[in-house]
């Protein structure tokens, strides 16, 4: 379908990646990997010409549509229905319902429907332009992080629907479960050039990890060969008799091309430090309730006892009230009721959404994570910097100066200082790419302490909570159990709905047209016999009135040659074939009558439907 040929991109003098060579065939649903940095985006940018290359040659298609999911937002429409339904093609303008199936999957509500684009979130307003992408069909799909404004509902909708997808796709997120649930091949960028096989990432980096160690050993082989003949030259160009024989391993030495170290990129090491405590529950929470209003409350009731080791986890759809919760039971907000209870020698440590705010954005990232623990060694700081990634001279930045993903990093970097023994982790996978956040997964699962978490990943769900608190349509509960036991026990009232009712309430748009097209079946039904009968007639009138011209003529002959039998023959069949064209014309006139009331009566219930 499209082809990159050689393609090259650099900035500056630091080149991205060199000499690109990949084709998609029919169908392809690719998954792109590669740290960040390493020109993932950037790639997509060249691929839909938002972004100039430097050599190479990237072939398309005539006629073949690429749709790329926009960052930026703009919107026209006075409703999110009216503004994604601009994506529809002409000859599905009044198909209203896949708009709606579409917002519904991606998890507006009925209540959504009628309401002003510029009223919902920026994330909110992400997922419009992900709806329109889709409503669109193009035959390529250009996905960059997807899943970053989606909850598990909506992943799980946006994971089918790509399954299902009938063009090519490829996608760019850090959620591997995601991404290995919907691709056939996996592609990464790696050492400025791409790898590609059919498969999930797990037998990309598998293949990966299998090439790097034949490259090695064969460099390994090489070197041991090459100072086999540097000695070997050593010892015998001195002599005469083995002079020759020198000159020509020397030759050979010349002629033997260097395999070069592999360069391999930083990893962000995550080892949480434990503070010792002989805690066996660590957190007691009874009937706990919050609401920002008294008629607006988000949950009611909540209780459970988080034991030492154990990992809870608030799952559920956005805007629910999973970051209040949790916000909540670390203390940050007040309960409208319920009580908070833990043990004295809990210490904890609180990543949320909003905590990014709290960073001395005039600290360099040194200074930031020092503060975090000031009684930690400069060295044992440094080595934290290193592990988020911030080694050397970068660790000297102002926070003022980094990306949200960075400050994320260094706020992380701030809890690796710290001893505890209790973490609260709020979206802990964002803005971290799949090494990274495989990395923070072992960590967890290595941490002896407790954790609570909220997160849309269903990877770091199945692989580290043990229990659940479920945001559903009827409230949060606490489940005692996995995150697979929970969907095979209850599951997502959601999902159930779309299994009864494949499609949502069409509107009344595709009311209205399923109401056209029956009047419209229905008045063909009346009138076509009418139509019929009346072209009939006409043509019958016609032949008559021919032959009545034809008999007048008769007529004028057969009387100016005085023939007077024929002339009373012809008289008598003009004047019953006058009649005959009468009676026709009258019987035309009732049935032109009854079509033009027809006509109007289904006019007027057309008009009524617009």
């Amino acid at each position: 379908m499209i082809q990159l040929v050689n393609v090259s991109k650099s900035f500056a003098t630091n080149p991205l990646f060199i000499d690109l060579n990949f084709k998609l065939n029919s169908k392809n649903r690719v998954g792109l990997v590669g740290r960040n940095g390493s020109g993932k985006s950037t790639l997509f940018k060249i691929i839909l010409g938002e972004e100039p290359y430097d050599s190479g040659e990237i072939i398309i298609p005539k006629g073949y549509k690429i749709g790329a999911l926009k960052q930026h937002l703009e919107f026209s429409e006075d409703t999110i229905v009216k503004e994604v339904a601009l994506a529809l093609g002409k000859d599905e303008e009044y198909d209203i319902y896949k708009v709606e199936k579409t917002l519904f999957g991606l998890g507006f509500s009925k209540d959504d429907l009628q309401k002003n684009p510029l009223s919902f979130s920026g994330g909110y307003q992400i997922r419009l332009n992900l709806a329109k992408l889709l409503i669109a069909k193009p035959n390529l799909l250009l996905l960059d992080e997807p899943t970053n404004y989606l909850d598990i509902l909506s992943l799980r909708w946006l994971r089918t629907f790509l399954k299902n997808f009938e063009g090519e796709v490829i996608i760019i997120t850090h959620d591997r479960d995601f991404m290995d649930s919907v691709t056939t091949h996996t592609m990464g960028i790696v050492r400025k050039n791409l790898a590609i096989i059919e498969g999930n990432t797990h037998k990309f980096y598998a293949q990966l990890a299998a090439n790097d160690e034949l490259y090695e050993k064969d460099r390994l082989s090489q070197e041991k060969k090459k100072k086999e003949l540097e000695e070997f030259i050593a010892k015998n160009r001195v002599r005469a008799s083995t002079a020759a024989l020198a000159q020509s391993k020397m030759k050979l030495l010349e002629k033997m091309d260097t395999i070069d170290e592999l360069s391999y990129d930083k990893e962000l090491c995550f080892d949480f430090n434990y503070a010792q405590t002989p805690a066996k529950i660590m957190l007691e929470v009874k009937d706990l309730s919050f609401g920002y209003t008294q008629d607006k409350i988000l949950f009611k009731n909540i209780s459970f006892s988080l034991a030492k080791g154990e990992v809870l986890a608030i799952i559920g759809k956005n805007g629910k009230g999973k970051s209040t919760l949790l916000n909540v039971i670390a203390t940050e907000l007040k309960p409208l009721s319920g009580t908070i209870n833990s043990h004295p020698s809990i210490v904890s440590a609180h990543f949320g959404q909003t905590n990014i705010n709290r960073l001395n954005l005039d600290n360099t990232i040194i200074d930031e994570i020092y503060s975090a623990s000031p009684k930690l060694p400069y060295a044992t700081i440094r080595a934290i910097c290193g592990a988020m990634m911030f080694s050397g001279e970068s660790a000297e930045k102002k926070v003022s100066l980094l990306s949200g993903g960075e400050k994320s990093r260094v706020m992380l970097g701030q809890i690796l200082a710290k001893s505890v023994n209790l973490l609260f982790l709020d979206e802990p996978t964002n803005h971290l790419d799949m090494e990274s956040i495989e990395s923070l997964i072992e960590a967890l699962q290595r941490f002896e302490g407790s954790s609570i978490i909220v997160t849309h990943s269903e990877e770091l769900l199945r692989r580290v909570a043990t229990r659940l608190i479920v945001f559903a349509k009827e409230g949060a509960f606490l489940f005692d159990g996995s995150y697979d036991e929970f969907l095979e026990k209850i599951g997502w009232d959601e999902e159930e709905n779309e299994q009864k009712q494949k499609e949502p309430q069409k509107s009344s748009y595709q009311e209205n047209k399923k109401a056209r097209a029956s009047l419209v079946q229905e008045r063909s039904k009346i009138i076509s016999p009418l139509k019929k009968e009346i072209e009939k007639l006409e043509n019958e009138i016609m032949k008559k009135e021919e032959l009545l011209e034809n008999q007048n003529s008769e007529l004028l002959e057969a009387s100016n040659a005085l023939e007077s039998k024929k002339v009373i023959d012809l008289s008598k069949a003009i004047s019953l074939l006058q009649a005959q064209i009468d009676e026709s014309f009258d019987k035309l006139e009732v049935l032109h009558d009854k079509l033009d009331k027809i006509t109007k009566e289904y006019e007027q219930k057309l008009a009524e439907l617009e």
